[in-house]
């Protein structure tokens, strides 16, 4: 029986919300996984048959360490690889573009004349830390001399400050109204696709901030644009991608790139549970 490690954090030791699907699904196809803390000293990396990151959501607040113990492990055991996730963990991909697949325009902004300048742009700017996740540290800002620019932000309930360097967006004005569009990607296939709504007011579709998810129909824009980005980003890192999340927004007509999460993208299990077969069936052929 192959023996396969699911890196999680303290704060979720048994897995990601909906895990029970994933469990089932591995026991169907006699592989045996188990969920381990990353930061467990105890834990036998080595000896796993296959390791793959599932909720190390704690990461972003240690990013070196993390990447440091990517690093080493036998990477040819190690689903997507540490390069990856060296390469997608800074946002400042979105600024280096993705090929010719459509992204949300970002610029990369630490200075307050970087920051003058993006808001010179855009007008209503989006800015978040490079390095973050779940909507920490997002603030929305008209005026350069907002004093929240360039300074440490706390406001995701799960994470101290986060600080910069930053990467500054539009306002994707869609995001109110039609939200978010997270499509699976696995083995280079779209396999489905998610619609997250923030609440009134908002403009992060994370539950933590009352958004909510919910499984639609994937539709044939969606999943290109999805496909396209995860092909881009497995030629900028050398190889095909084994799993890619990519998160997508309606911009001038079109849906567009607004995130890649190739590191530990939530599967949303307790939402789409079929997600579950797909990664099984990934990890199975991997093994």
């Amino acid at each position: 029986m192959s023996h396969v490690l699911l890196a999680t954090c303290s704060a979720l030791p048994t897995g990601e919300p909906g895990h029970e699907a994933l469990d089932a699904a591995f026991a169907v196809r006699g592989v045996e996984a188990r969920w381990a803390d990353w930061t467990d000293p105890a834990v036998d990396w080595p000896a796993a048959s296959l390791v793959a990151v599932r909720s190390t959501w704690d990461y972003v607040v240690q990013y070196a360490a993390f990447l440091a113990w990517a690093r080493s492990l036998d990477q040819s055991r190690l689903l997507n690889g540490v390069d990856v996730f060296d390469w997608n963990h800074d946002k400042s991909y979105l600024a280096a573009g993705l090929d010719d697949a459509p992204t949300v325009p970002t610029r990369l902004a630490s200075t307050p004349e970087e920051f003058a300048a993006a808001i010179d742009e855009f007008g209503t700017t989006v800015v978040k830390p490079r390095v973050s996740a779940g909507g920490a540290g997002v603030i929305v800002v008209t005026d350069p001399s907002d004093d929240r620019l360039g300074k440490p932000v706390q406001s995701h309930p799960s994470y101290p400050y986060v600080d910069g360097p930053w990467i500054a967006q539009p306002l994707v004005e869609s995001i109110r109204t039609r939200g978010e569009t997270s499509v699976f990607v696995l083995g280079g296939v779209a396999i489905s696709q998610a619609e997250k709504m923030p609440a009134s007011g908002e403009i992060r579709v994370h539950e933590e901030f009352g958004g909510s998810t919910r499984p639609v129909p994937l539709s044939d824009e969606a999943a290109a644009v999805a496909v396209k980005a995860a092909g881009a980003a497995g030629r900028l890192v050398g190889r095909p991608l084994d799993y890619a999340r990519v998160d997508l927004v309606e911009w001038d007509g079109a849906l567009h790139v607004s995130e890649l999460e190739l590191i530990e993208p939530g599967l949303y299990l307790d939402v789409v549970p079929d997600n579950a077969e797909a990664f099984a069936d990934l990890v199975a052929a991997r093994l």
